[in-house]
C-alpha cells in the first residue's frame, strides 16, 4: 500500500500538526500535547464532553470538536488508546463547573485509559464525571447474547450518540439529563458494516489482513475485527439487504417508525458508491413503513483506507429529532 507520509513514526504527529494549522481558530491542544486536541470555544457552566481513542478513524474523533458537539479529543497512535494521564489533561480542561460526560466506544484499552482518569479527577479536582460507552454493532453482539450492547464494539454510530448529547450540553442541560439523553441515542442506534480491502497501519507497514480481490466480510469492525461472515462480492442492493435485515431486526420497529440514517465511508469507497447504497437503503426503509428523517452520507469514522462502508440507523422521537437538528459548527462537520 502506498502511502503519502515522511517517517512512519511521525504519522501522528505531522497529522496533528496539520489540522492545528488549518483549524487554528477553533481548535487548541492542552499543556503542549498534540494528542490533547480541545476546542477554543468555552461555555461557562456547560457540561464538558469528551472524547477519545486511537488515531486513523478521521473524522472520529478529532473532527467532532467544537460549537454543538464535543468539547475535546485525546487521542493515541493508530488504533491504540491515548494515556491515562492524557484524558486528566482533557477532562480538566474541558470542565467549566458542571462536570464532564465521557463518551467513548465500548473498547477495553479506552476503558482502562478513561475509568483511572474519572477516579482522578473526581478525587483530586472533584470534577463530577459520567460515562457512556457506545455500543452499536450489531455484528460483535455474539449469538448468545441478543439485545444485549454490553459485549458490543462501538463503531460510527457514536457519531449519532455525540450529536444529541452535544445538542442536549449546548441547551446548558445538566450532566445527568446529558447523560440521560446520550444514553438514549445510544440505547437506540444500531450500525453494521461490509469490509472490501484491509487497511496499513504506518507502523507496520503491511496490511493488517488478507482478503481476496473479489471477497467481502459482512460485520468487519474498524480494526479489523472478524465479521460474521466472508464470501464473495455481490452486487450493493444485496449487501444492503443483508446488512439492513440484520440491523432492524436487532431493535424492532414499528409501521410509521422514524429513523436518522448514516452512510459511512471507511476511507476508500467512493462518493459515487455510498449514494448507490443510499438508493436502496431507502428503498428498503420504504417497504418496511420506516420513514427517514435524514440522512447523513459520508466519511464520518473511518479505518484508515479501508474500502467498504457502513450503515447506521437511530431510531427517533420528537426529543431526539430535535437534537439532530441542533446547529453544529466543527472543523469536519457542519450543520446550521
Amino acid at each position: 500500500m502506498k502511502k503519502i507520509i515522511n517517517q512512519p513514526d511521525n504519522y501522528i504527529k505531522e497529522m496533528l500538526e496539520g489540522i492545528y494549522i488549518a483549524h487554528k481558530d477553533d481548535l487548541a491542544c492542552v499543556d503542549g500535547d498534540l494528542q490533547v486536541l480541545v476546542s477554543k470555544h468555552k461555555k461557562e457552566g456547560k457540561v464538558g464532553i469528551v472524547t477519545g481513542g486511537g488515531s486513523g478513524h478521521l473524522p472520529l474523533f478529532l473532527g467532532y470538536v467544537g460549537k454543538g458537539m464535543i468539547d475535546g479529543c485525546a487521542v493515541g497512535d493508530v488504533f491504540q488508546s491515548p494515556s491515562v494521564d492524557q484524558a486528566i489533561a482533557l477532562t480538566r480542561d474541558a470542565d467549566q463547573g458542571a462536570g464532564v460526560l465521557y463518551i467513548y466506544g465500548n473498547y477495553n484499552g479506552d476503558i482502562f485509559t478513561f475509568r483511572p482518569a474519572a477516579d482522578e479527577v473526581e478525587m483530586e479536582d472533584d470534577i463530577e464525571t459520567a460515562e457512556v460507552l457506545g455500543a452499536d454493532d450489531v455484528a460483535s453482539a455474539g449469538p448468545s447474547a441478543p439485545g444485549e450492547k454490553s459485549t458490543r464494539r462501538g463503531v460510527a454510530g457514536i457519531f449519532f450518540v455525540y450529536k444529541c448529547a452535544g445538542a442536549a450540553a449546548d441547551k446548558m442541560l445538566s450532566l445527568e439529563e446529558v447523560k440521560r439523553v446520550a444514553d438514549k441515542a445510544n440505547n437506540n442506534v444500531r450500525t453494521m458494516g461490509v469490509a472490501l480491502s484491509p487497511c496499513t497501519v504506518p507502523r507496520v507497514g503491511k496490511p493488517s489482513f488478507e482478503i481476496e480481490d473479489d471477497e467481502m466480510e459482512i460485520g468487519m469492525g474498524i480494526h479489523g475485527e472478524p465479521g460474521i461472515r466472508r464470501g464473495k462480492l455481490e452486487p450493493a442492493d444485496q449487501i444492503v439487504d443483508e446488512m439492513l435485515e440484520k440491523i432492524v431486526a436487532d431493535l424492532p420497529y414499528e409501521n410509521g417508525d422514524e429513523v436518522a440514517v448514516l452512510v459511512n465511508g471507511l476511507g476508500a469507497t467512493p462518493l459515487d458508491e455510498q449514494y448507490i447504497v443510499t438508493r436502496r437503503i431507502n428503498q428498503v426503509l420504504e417497504e418496511k413503513g420506516i420513514s427517514v428523517y435524514k440522512y447523513y452520507v459520508g466519511e464520518y469514522a473511518t479505518a484508515i483506507e479501508m474500502a467498504g462502508f457502513s450503515i447506521s440507523l437511530l431510531k427517533l422521537d420528537d426529543e431526539l429529532k430535535e437534537y439532530i437538528d441542533h446547529p453544529v459548527d466543527t472543523p469536519f462537520f457542519k450543520q446550521v
